[in-house]
């Protein structure tokens, strides 16, 4: 059991779909796992549920359950790890992804009360800018945004970064680049956002590093395995166990909500 005083909450967004954020919070989980880190996986995207999907797991209660019924919220958290939870979302539930401030304040007490028993907490929401994104992103100590090389999505992450920074006071944005070809792909992608970031927002990005594009990824997600566990001498693989490090540092550092 760890104290909430130890527990980190990181939020990891995307501006468009289709970046692999949901594969990238499954594999970063279990690489904090093997750094000795309990870990909770919370299906932020709570209308279209993916993260038992990936892992191959049954889930009988959702955070659509935790909202709208009482009982107990760990009984709602399946272990695909004996420390490793997940939260999942429900799929198919269109009201469930636009939450009024009532429910948005149960799901804040619900998340507050996991920090006890678990060291880390991330949080893997829809895509977009929709009004329970920006909720989570607020929420969490951490913002981690995902994005490729493409044009559009460092277009729509870049608007996702503005709306958290001019409407939730958000300042530290730590950025992470997916499938790149190469270091100096993403580094040319990086220095793109954060010049924009500097100049119209005053903000200054984090780089949080890479994962290079990998057969290895697209296997586990046929096969709903992480491809840490499945491939864990890959390329990707050993990218994200040195994201997970500085995930780790993160709570160590103590760094609190910017």
């Amino acid at each position: 059991m760890a104290s909430e005083g130890q527990c980190l909450t990181l939020c990891i967004s995307s501006g468009k779909g289709g970046v692999g954020k949901s594969s990238l919070t499954v594999n970063l989980a279990f690489s904090l796992l093997y750094l000795g880190e309990r870990v909770l996986i919370v299906d932020g995207d709570l209308g279209l549920a993916n993260v038992d999907i990936m892992l191959g797991i049954s889930a009988k209660r959702t955070i659509q359950d935790v909202i709208e019924r009482s009982g107990d919220p760990m009984q709602s958290i399946v272990y695909p790890d004996p420390n490793l939870g997940v939260l999942p979302a429900s799929s198919g539930v269109p009201h469930m992804v636009a939450l009024g401030p009532d429910e948005q304040e149960k799901i804040g007490e619900i998340l507050s009360g996991f920090c006890p028993f678990f060291s880390c907490v991330l949080i893997d929401t829809a895509a977009g800018i929709g009004s329970s994104v920006l909720w989570f992103n607020a929420f969490a100590q951490h913002n981690v945004v995902l994005l490729n090389a493409d044009p559009t999505s460092l277009t729509d992450v870049y608007a996702l970064i503005k709306i958290l920074s001019h409407d939730y006071g958000r300042k530290r944005f730590h950025v992470l680049l997916n499938s790149v070809s190469s270091e100096n792909e993403a580094r040319q992608a990086y220095e793109t956002l954060s010049k924009a970031a500097s100049k119209f927002l005053s903000l200054n990005l984090n780089y949080f590093g890479a994962i290079p594009k990998d057969e290895a990824v697209q296997n586990a997600v046929r096969r709903q395995v992480p491809f840490v566990q499945g491939a864990p001498k890959s390329a990707a693989a050993l990218a994200v166990h040195t994201i997970a490090k500085k995930v780790q540092a993160l709570k160590k550092s103590g760094v609190s909500r910017s």
